[in-house]
């Protein structure tokens, strides 16, 4: 039953990735989903401050301190307390986070989406980042890694955190100019659903 159950709830991520992809389509006929995220990326850049930015850009920074120390972290203190639980759990959070990796990886060179900057003038970034766009690398592997945290440990104290680190480390590439609203959301959807895929792994 609980098999069956999370293989819907797989279903349904991939399939809510497939619509955003044929929306993605038809970008370049200026869709009502590409009007509303270019739109979202100039207002954001409009907001801009000096203090702001530098917070930002010290958030999107962190991701791979977060994905990779917090497992590391879990792993180092299994075996120093002798927890077996929790090495397990190290292992479930480290697998949600590189499966979400691959993946996005996966998207990225079958779409190919153009960064903001690039596909619309009118957007500048705080900096050119390199490769394409959609899904958003930061938002699926920081999701990924709050979304099996909290589900290994299902406590406020963890759960507030982890998911406020991912919000704000996904918002950031936004406000940057690197990611459009949608590249986020596809990578918070393909986070969230790796995480839930493996989680026959954590104890």
């Amino acid at each position: 039953m609980c098999i069956f159950f999370y293989k819907n709830i797989i279903l349904t991520i991939f399939i809510q990735l497939l619509i955003t992809l044929l929306c993605l389509n038809n970008a370049a006929a200026q869709s009502p989903l590409q009007k509303f995220d270019d739109r979202v990326m100039i207002d954001l850049q409009n907001t801009r401050t000096p203090e702001k930015t530098d917070f930002m850009l010290f958030m999107s920074n962190t991701y791979r301190y977060g994905d990779i120390g917090v497992p590391a972290a879990m792993l180092v203190g299994g075996i120093i307390d002798h927890n077996a639980t929790l090495r397990q759990n190290s292992l479930y959070v480290a697998s949600s986070t590189a499966v979400s990796y691959g993946l996005m990886l996966l998207i990225k060179h079958v779409v190919k989406r153009p960064r903001p900057f690039i596909q619309n003038i009118n957007i500048v970034p705080v900096y050119r980042a390199g490769s394409t766009s959609f899904p958003s690398g930061h938002a699926a592997s920081t999701i990924a890694t709050a979304t099996a945290l909290s589900m290994a440990y299902p406590k406020w104290y963890i759960i507030a955190p982890a998911f406020l680190w991912a919000g704000t480390v996904s918002y950031s590439r936004m406000y940057l100019g690197e990611h459009y609203p949608t590249d986020v959301a596809a990578g918070a959807v393909l986070g969230a659903g790796s995480a839930v895929s493996l989680m026959f792994i954590k104890k």
